[in-house]
């Protein structure tokens, strides 16, 4: 680990790949991915990561090697849960949010828009909806043929 920089010192690819025992080309390629991730560009378009980019980049290691989430799934928990929840699991004596089940989260999700009455983005209503139709569709089909 790099111990002649300061905690918040900008880091060069190389630094920041050695820091977290990554390859650099996957750092580039995490960039590509994570639109939250977004080190300054020197001439010559030369990465230098911030403190909080290192932290970032902790946590989006965290979640993709520790926890096991794909790419996309990553990408949906920055999304749901912002690149700060991300961030705080990089970070050192910080307790990491344990992401709640699918599940679970389309319950309260469920309950939420029924106490509310706003039932718009409930997508099983539409799932069981189109499948009233399809069942429908075929039901008529088979009368007919």
């Amino acid at each position: 680990m790099i111990t002649d920089k300061g905690p918040d010192a900008y880091r060069t690819i190389s630094e920041a790949a050695e820091e977290l025992d990554l390859p650099a080309h996957v750092l580039r390629f995490w960039e590509g991915k994570f639109p939250q991730l977004r080190p300054v560009k020197r001439a010559g378009g030369r990465r230098f990561y911030r403190p909080g980019d290192i932290a970032l980049l902790r946590g989006l290691k965290a979640l993709l090697y520790e926890d096991g989430y794909t790419i996309k799934g990553a990408q949906k928990f920055l999304r749901e849960n912002g690149a700060a929840s991300a961030t705080a699991r990089g970070e050192e004596g910080v307790q990491r949010p344990v992401p709640k089940p699918i599940a679970e989260q389309y319950v309260q999700r469920r309950e939420a828009a029924a106490a509310t009455g706003d039932r718009g983005p409930d997508m099983i209503a539409r799932l069981e909806a189109a499948k009233a139709k399809l069942d429908a569709a075929i039901a008529a089909s088979r009368a007919a043929g």
